[in-house]
């Protein structure tokens, strides 16, 4: 009922096939407004092929319109011809650039494999040691710092890992495993 008129409006609110310019007047050739509208590719196996636009108008009648929206990049082609399936049932096919997909970059976002990995890994590590303190506590009767399990690797640890970081920058400065650090004190014989 109010589908028709300026061009602006054509395919809006309403299942608009097509605008033309009947004796210089914008006209909108339509089939009424839907009550509602579904999208779908017309084939999975070739999705830069189009979409199939399916408009049903909710009433008694079911009436159903079903536009195929044809890729054409550089053309814009409309209906020519209006096929009846049944009593309400019509499909028309057009060509249009909005038939055809857009590729989008995809936002990467998350953290990823690597980061889900440290996750999972200090999310183990958090439950070994509320496990470890548990049982260390409530079983063995431990109090204070010495219900933290293996309390002294992990204290010991900041020295290892000087330790080792020491003596791979010995390696590469050239001085290998026996290189003999010379002090500026000599020995003296008595």
């Amino acid at each position: 009922q109010d589908c028709g008129g300026s061009s602006s409006r054509c395919g809006m609110g309403c299942s608009a096939l097509v605008s033309n310019k009947i004796e210089g007047y914008p006209v909108c050739t339509t089939l009424g407004r839907p009550s509602s509208t579904a999208i779908v590719i017309r084939e999975r196996k070739s999705p830069h092929s189009g979409v199939i636009v399916m408009m049903n108008d909710g009433t008694r009648q079911n009436c159903s319109l079903y536009v195929s929206v044809v890729c054409d990049s550089n053309k814009v082609q409309g209906p020519r011809t209006l096929e009846v399936h049944g009593p309400c049932e019509y499909s028309t096919e057009i060509k249009h650039p909005l038939g055809c997909a857009k590729i989008t970059s995809h936002d990467r976002s998350g953290f990823g494999w690597f980061g889900t990995l440290m996750i999972i890994i200090l999310c183990l590590f958090g439950a070994y040691l509320v496990a470890g303190a548990v049982y260390r506590h409530f079983v063995l009767h431990v109090r204070g710092l010495d219900v933290i399990p293996h309390l002294e690797l992990w204290t010991s640890l900041p020295h290892t890992v000087q330790s080792c970081f020491q003596s791979s920058m010995r390696r590469l400065s050239g001085g290998g495993p026996s290189h003999v650090h010379r002090s500026s004190y000599s020995p003296v014989n008595f």
